[in-house]
């Protein structure tokens, strides 16, 4: 990845920093955007300013330049204005991770969801990842190359109780990624979708993740806990790393034929 430029949206902590860190360390200058503010109407805690500049501090430490900026990406105008800028000021954009978005939301039957929750899993996991494309992609192709990998998630491959919105948006990523990989690749842009199975890696995110789901299906938090990680033939939780070198691996030339693939990095639970 020496000299490539890679945008990475969700950067602040987690699968976003696992994957900054590891493109930084084979030679990648990035851009790292977050929210870096919580959402109203999500019980999840957001990544903070002061996580996103701690991501962009490990990832100099590679030797790479690092830019680090705010992004809503419900806001289309904002992050229209900052792939410009990136155009601008590097000529180009190789490769673009869509990893911002929610974890899941507040546990219920679908017909208990109202419409802002509804609206609030589509707008960030589906409509953010399909702006952030719909403004890199013209700069891939004028280029003649770039490589976009959606972050989904094993909730875009099977249903789960409880969580329409989020497979729904789920879903409706990976869908993305299939009709954009046909859309470009004739065009030398290449689109895929990782989808990750349970992660552990961020104890203040998954853990008041895990017990916002447990409160909400009536369960111990430490019985849910097992629940996930009995849920994966792997008998362990997925680690970030390793869904960012799938990322990493994606994004480089050595998968220049691979497009419009939908890999799950999930200990083997899709295949249950």
């Amino acid at each position: 990845m020496d000299n490539k430029l890679v945008l990475i949206t969700g950067a602040a902590r987690g699968i976003g920093r696992a994957c900054a860190t590891e493109f930084a360390a084979e030679g990648a200058d990035l851009v790292l955007l977050d929210i870096a503010a919580d959402i109203d109407g999500c019980p999840y805690p957001m990544g903070t300013w002061s996580q996103l500049r701690h991501t962009a501090e490990l990832c100099r430490g590679y030797g790479v330049h690092v830019t680090a900026d705010r992004l809503d990406v419900r806001d289309s105008a904002a992050g229209s204005r900052i792939v410009e800028r990136v155009l601008d000021e590097h000529g180009r954009i190789d490769a673009l991770i869509n990893n911002a978005g929610l974890a899941a939301p507040s546990g219920k039957p679908l017909h208990e969801v109202t419409d802002e929750e509804w609206q609030l899993m589509l707008d960030v996991d589906l409509t953010g990842a399909f702006r952030m494309l719909r403004s890199a992609v013209p700069g891939m192709i004028r280029h003649g190359a770039g490589s976009v990998v959606n972050i989904a998630s094993t909730a875009g491959m099977v249903g789960y109780r409880h969580f329409a919105g989020y497979v729904a948006a789920k879903h409706g990523l990976v869908g993305l990624t299939k009709a954009a990989a046909l859309d470009y690749a004739p065009l030398g842009v290449r689109v895929n979708a990782l989808c990750p199975g349970s992660v552990r890696d961020d104890p203040e995110l998954e853990g008041r993740m895990l017990g916002e789901i447990a409160r909400s299906l009536d369960l111990p938090v430490a019985e849910h806990e097992h629940t996930f990680i009995a849920a994966q033939p792997t008998n362990r939780f997925v680690a970030a790393r390793d869904v960012a070198k799938a990322a990493l691996w994606l994004a480089s030339d050595e998968s220049r034929d691979v497009t419009g693939a939908v890999i799950a990095v999930d200990g083997g639970f899709s295949v249950r």
